[in-house]
């Protein structure tokens, strides 16, 4: 005979010896959500971190993980969150003066400064205008005077930020691109931008800062028109031809319209580099489709000036363009180990240089990435926009199903993409990649 034990004598063993080894795991009690006082609490202690600096980001993440407990299933509680997240976000962070004229940022330490032009009223977009120079050299006058009329006309607000220090690489050097970051969210909470109507443009110096910027910030950008700048070359030799360009950018700017202005006699900036980036584009093209509003701008006798009939003639061609927040397919080549936020993907330690490849499938609630780095720590934001959030999601990674489950809206998500002001890229629910996917 066989022994068969009853289902009420193997509640009390269980209940007295715990789950044996069958192969599976004993399941996990819920984690208790903390009180509504200390979600307030919890929720200011993370909106006045620096995300930036390593410790802070540290204890933000913890925080996250605790409010992941707090359900936001139910549509009044997800729109009541929404809408205490944009108040505190106003109150934890800076806005700018509203009015034309120049301004330090932090006037305690009388650095950071900047200068705001055109329609200070109520904008229809923004444009972060950079400008030229190099070593020592180069200041915000210079960007305000060349854009002044453009921005007005176009009914834009302009802000024109002077580099923290005058290399040869000012914008991205001394924590300059941080700093123009913070400035973007600041002139959104301040004139309540439309955050899928932000530009960035610039001469010389301030061509090569749009499009590095504007590569390494491609999901916050509506359009880019760099002047005479070109993203940085690599050269096999000093002297030698350029084997490259630098990285996290081309890859990056697959959803994004751009007209680079180029003339072929500029004795300060030669056109090999902006060629040679535009080569780059056509590869990436090809490989991952898109970059369909890409244009290439090159005339001839023009030297290192602005295009005939200035700033203005060359913002003419990008103004018609509007962001698209959540494009379908998007590629992410990470430079900054600081922007963890690429579109809808969220990486906790982003890999220098990897390349993402992520695809929506709407129809079959499907994420498709294709990549060869290891996707440990990596998340798919997710709400009602990308999918149908009452059904299975399936993520496949390089074609095999590493998640399949039914995305749950939670406050710790929405508090992880809503630090920003650009309530476009706030998403209420993250699936995760399962295992170290390669």
């Amino acid at each position: 005979m066989h022994f068969r034990p009853s289902p009420r004598l193997l509640l009390v063993a269980l209940f007295l010896f715990g789950y044996p080894s069958w192969g599976f795991a004993a399941p996990q009690a819920p984690a208790k959500a903390p009180s509504n006082k200390q979600q307030t609490q919890l929720v200011e202690e993370y909106m006045a971190l620096d995300l930036r600096d390593h410790h802070a980001f540290e204890r933000g993440m913890a925080i996250v993980a605790e409010l992941q407990a707090v359900s936001l299933a139910r549509a009044q509680e997800l729109s009541k969150w929404r809408k205490s997240l944009a108040k505190l976000d106003l109150k934890a962070h800076r806005t700018l003066e509203k009015k034309s004229g120049h301004y330090f940022y932090w006037e305690k330490q009388r650095s950071g400064f900047f200068i705001v032009g055109g329609n200070t009223k109520k904008p229809r977009g923004l444009l972060i205008g950079m400008h030229g120079g190099g070593l020592g050299s180069g200041d915000a006058n210079s960007s305000a005077g060349a854009f002044s009329a453009a921005v007005s006309a176009l009914d834009l607000v302009g802000i024109f930020p002077e580099v923290l220090e005058k290399t040869e690489c000012g914008w991205t050097d001394s924590g300059t691109e941080e700093w123009v970051m913070d400035l973007v969210d600041a002139a959104i909470r301040t004139w309540d931008i439309d955050p899928n109507m932000v530009f960035f443009s610039g001469h010389s110096m301030g061509g090569y800062g749009s499009w590095t910027l504007g590569g390494h910030h491609a999901d916050r950008v509506a359009a880019l028109a760099p002047s005479a700048g070109a993203p940085t070359p690599v050269y096999d030799k000093p002297g030698g031809v350029i084997v490259e360009i630098d990285t996290g950018i081309v890859a990056n700017l697959r959803n994004v319209p751009m007209v680079v202005y180029q003339s072929l006699d500029d004795p300060r900036v030669p056109p090999d580099a902006n060629q040679a980036a535009v080569k780059d584009v056509d590869k990436a093209r090809a490989l991952w489709g898109g970059y369909e509003n890409f244009e290439y701008w090159q005339v001839n006798s023009r030297a290192h000036d602005l295009p005939e009939g200035g700033m203005r003639a060359l913002l003419d061609r990008i103004m018609h363009f509007v962001r698209e927040p959540l494009p379908q397919k998007i590629v992410w080549q990470p430079h900054l180990d600081w922007k963890h936020q690429f579109h809808w993907l969220w990486w906790e330690k982003p890999i220098y240089d990897a390349i993402i490849v992520a695809e929506l499938d709407r129809e079959n609630n499907t994420i498709r990435i294709q990549s060869s780095a290891d996707l440990n720590g990596l998340w798919v934001l997710l709400d009602e926009r990308l999918v149908n959030m009452k059904k299975e999601v399936v993520i496949l990674v390089n074609g095999v199903e590493t998640n399949r489950a039914v995305p749950q809206p939670n406050l710790g998500a929405l508090l992880l993409t809503t630090s920003g002001a650009d309530t476009e890229l706030s998403f209420c629910a993250r699936l995760p990649i399962r295992g170290n996917v390669k």
